[in-house]
């Protein structure tokens, strides 16, 4: 009976596991190499960002009969949909996961996946088109209106980590026109290329921590701590 019990526990977890990961998009991990060995961009790192610790050797005392404790538990997603935000290539490392009463709560929760380039361009608007540009930056092609005219701005920059955010302040405007045309119209159009994204549809405690450009879009790892994956 005990057996029984222990195993419908575990079928259960783990059911609950892949439907939330489906339905929610909060588990992801990524398998690949770290950012840079297969050529792609260093990733960006927020400042103070903490080293991943090790996983917990054991489970945590006090564990009662009607919860169930995961060392560590891996689950991959094609795609994932959550709060309006699209995430590809998406994979995740909870550690220490308990399920029970309580619902399911990650020790710590390691997530990895791509934000597509057209979902960021999308946010910005007016036909943008969002690509990644040399030296690991990214580039902004949009048309914005000045005086009565559409003009089509060209942005480049590089992307960095802010307050959890994904932002991109272009380092160069080009307008397409004289110099000295181009000098004066970029500090009015600058808000119309600035890339500040948020991944939205996360449970409380995930932080987005790194950032790279890669071919398909921009590769984010968030990290947290005691993560209410469902309750």
């Amino acid at each position: 009976m005990q057996w029984t019990r222990v195993r419908d526990w575990l079928i259960g977890a783990l059911g609950m596991l892949l439907v939330l990961g489906v339905a929610v998009g909060v588990l992801w991990w990524v398998a690949s190499s770290p950012a840079g060995a297969d050529g792609g961009a260093p990733a960006i790192t927020e400042s103070g960002s903490p080293t991943p610790p090790e996983p917990p050797v054991g489970p945590p005392a006090g564990l009662s009969g009607d919860e169930v404790w995961f060392a560590d538990l891996q689950l991959e997603a094609g795609a994932v949909v959550a709060a309006g935000s699209t995430l590809r290539d998406v994979r995740a490392e909870g550690q220490g996961v308990v399920t029970g009463p309580a619902g399911l709560i990650a020790d710590r929760l390691t997530v990895d996946a791509t934000v597509p380039f057209d979902a960021v361009a999308a946010e910005l608007g007016g036909g943008a088109v969002v690509r990644p540009a040399d030296d690991g930056q990214v580039t902004v092609l949009r048309s914005v209106e000045v005086l009565g005219r559409d003009l089509p701005v060209t942005a480049t920059g590089t992307v960095d980590v802010e307050g959890g955010r994904l932002v991109m302040e272009p380092r160069s405007i080009d307008l397409g026109g004289p110099g000295f045309l181009s000098d004066g119209i970029a500090a009015l159009v600058r808000r119309f290329v600035t890339i500040e994204h948020e991944i939205e549809g996360l449970p409380e405690g995930l932080v987005l921590r790194e950032v790279a450009v890669r071919d398909d879009g921009f590769r984010a790892t968030l990290r947290g701590e005691d993560v209410a994956l469902a309750r």
